[in-house]
Order: C-alpha cells, then structure tokens, then sequence
C-alpha cells in the first residue's frame, strides 16, 4: 500500500472535511489554509500557520474573507492590532444585514 505524505504543516485532518487533506498545497492554499484555521482551527494550529505564514500575511490573509464570526472578528482586530472596518467581512455584513441577530 502506498504511504501518504504528510497533512499540511501536520495540522488536523478535521479542519479539511471537504477535501482531500493531502492535496491540500501550503503554498497554493495558503489563503484557504489560513481561513480554516481561524475559524475552526486550535492555538496551536494557529500559532504554526503564524510561525509558517508570519503574523503580517496571516493578518492580510484574515482582512480579506468574506465571512468571519463575530468571535474570531473580534479576536483577529485585537491580534493583528487593525481596526474591524478593515476587515471586508466587518464591512459586508453592514451591507447585507440579516434578519436574525445571533
């Protein structure tokens, strides 16, 4: 039988349930990579993509998604020391209120 390499950066199999976690490429999804674990990811698993990534990119990375729970938005402004209007998920959800506020 044919061994496996590694799961990227040695991070959960958990945080890749909709793919294939060994094709995932710590270069080419690093945006995807990054997304993941901000949002259902572990300290650790954050504190390596940091020590992969570095905190400047990870916190460009993070300004950029579509959608952030107000948790992990208000964890990523105090982090990366950015004001919340930075974040476009911060700025969407002004656009498109929802009905329910949770």
């Amino acid at each position: 039988m044919e061994s496996k390499k590694e799961i990227v950066l040695g991070l959960s199999k958990t945080l890749f349930w909709d793919v294939d976690p060994y094709s995932v490429d710590i270069n080419k999804h690093a945006k995807y990579i990054i997304d993941r674990v901000i949002s259902r990811g572990s300290w650790e698993e954050f504190k390596i993509i940091l020590a992969h990534y570095g905190k400047e990119k990870v916190g460009e990375y993070a300004t950029q998604f579509r959608y952030m729970d107000k948790i992990n938005l208000a964890f990523c402004v105090t982090y990366f020391n950015m004001p919340k209007e930075k974040f476009r998920c911060f700025s969407q959800r002004h656009l498109h209120p929802t009905h329910w506020n949770y």
